[in-house]
């Protein structure tokens, strides 16, 4: 595979992959790809509207809802909001938050989602602004309750 750059040629060796990462350099995935969002997924928004979130959601066939998710997100602005992860812990939740701030950080939500049995899995950029960290529940924590922790 080849890159043309103004200035030079970027050569990979990729051999029969190459294909592959070309056409996913050519059609990279989109946000709700990234977080796992898919037509019919049951999904529930907890914190401030984002009026642009919700109609990508809409326009993939997610369903938001309230009762039973398969994902949450939660969006949070500062330390306090993460009180909001209290009872979420057999839920896979993202939890969106401001980049580069000090109003919340990284460590705050992982402390959090430990409190709350879960850990993080995945991160990803969810906006310029904003982040998206993945948290499931921990395995003895769903082996409880019967439920898996799904990634």
């Amino acid at each position: 595979m080849t890159i043309r750059f103004a200035e030079c040629l970027a050569v990979f060796h990729l051999g029969d992959r190459a294909e592959k990462w070309a056409a996913r350099i050519r059609n990279p995935p989109s946000r709700l790809d990234k977080l796992g969002v898919k037509q019919g997924t049951r999904v529930q928004l907890i914190g401030s509207r984002d009026d642009d979130f919700r109609g990508e959601l809409n326009e993939r066939g997610a369903i938001i809802s309230r009762s039973k998710p398969e994902l949450v997100f939660l969006r949070v602005e500062k330390r306090e909001d993460l009180v909001r992860l209290d009872g979420l812990g057999n839920e896979r939740v993202w939890v969106i938050y401001p980049k580069g701030v000090q109003a919340v950080r990284e460590s705050d939500l992982r402390s959090a989602g430990l409190e709350n049995g879960m850990v993080d899995v995945k991160v990803c950029a969810f906006s310029p602004t904003h982040t998206a960290l993945k948290f499931t529940p921990r395995a003895r924590e769903a082996k409880a309750s019967g439920t898996r922790a799904k990634r």
